[in-house]
């Protein structure tokens, strides 16, 4: 093999980058466990965690919360046969589009039937569906707020928004979701509900959630180091305050001290 070939060959390697590996046998050193690149994040996630906090993935559903009744299919049979194979029950991101006549635009006697929110186009919309369709779920009657299945690229302390389907809204009771989205809570009053909305619009919970969503996945797990709040009237946190303040009570509760507040502030983009 000729130099030039081997100078070649080396750079293609190199480009993928080159792990170094020591070991002292001398040392035991405590289990890594959660780590990030981020020197200030580490810091403020071991804070948080020391805690012992419940995290918000314990009030959270996943995309498959809402499915179909046996009754759905018995009353139309055709269905099973419009529907992807092993997701007959499913309530997925495209059933809009292949089940037209069981999601309807508008019902004038509202009575027996609740919303669904999911996608059709590209675009955000509310279907009708009767209420025998779907199986009752415990947040289905109660306020909760829906997010996407899907946001951004997993970069630290992106909105919570994506071009196709929107910031995150409430849903009141009698509207539940396809796939395309998860949801928060089975509150029974709406201000828990929009107090929820405030928090995860913080940079400080936005922060925590990179911990571990590092790509466009936004499951329920991804949640499990933002802390659970109160977030009734009775909460040592003032939700009546603008965002920007909410967190300066976050940062206050937890600790921070300044070098992980600018951090925060600096790496964390701002919502409304």
């Amino acid at each position: 093999m000729n130099k030039t070939l081997l100078v070649y060959l080396l750079i293609q390697i190199l480009r993928g980058g080159v792990v170094v590996t020591y070991r002292n046998n001398n040392e035991v050193y405590e289990p890594i466990k959660i780590f990030t690149p981020f020197s200030k994040l580490n810091s403020i996630f071991h804070k948080v965690i020391n805690t012992n906090i419940t995290g918000l993935d314990s009030i959270m559903y996943g995309q498959n919360t809402y499915k179909f009744t046996k009754v759905m299919h018995q009353e139309n049979p055709e269905a099973r046969n419009k529907l992807s194979k092993g997701h007959a029950m499913d309530l997925t991101t495209s059933v809009f589009e292949k089940l037209p006549d069981i999601f309807i635009n508008e019902v004038e006697d509202k009575t027996n039937y609740i919303k669904i929110i999911g996608r059709e186009n590209n675009k955000r919309v509310y279907k009708y569906i009767k209420r025998k369709y779907v199986i009752d779920h415990e947040n289905l009657n109660k306020y909760k707020v829906l997010l996407p299945k899907s946001n951004g690229s997993g970069a630290i302390g992106e909105v919570l928004s994506t071009p196709l389907i929107g910031e995150p809204l409430i849903g009141e009771p009698l509207i539940g979701h396809t796939q395309t989205f998860i949801s928060i809570g089975a509150f029974d009053k709406k201000i828990e509900a929009e107090n929820v909305m405030k928090y995860i619009k913080t940079k400080f919970a936005r922060t925590l959630l990179g911990v571990l969503k590092i790509t466009q996945d936004n499951p329920p797990a991804k949640w499990k180091y933002v802390p659970l709040q109160d977030f009734t009237s009775n909460s040592d946190i003032d939700w009546t305050k603008s965002i920007h303040e909410i967190d300066e009570q976050l940062y206050k509760k937890y600790n921070l001290s300044e070098e992980e507040i600018e951090f925060i502030e600096t790496k964390v983009k701002e919502m409304d």
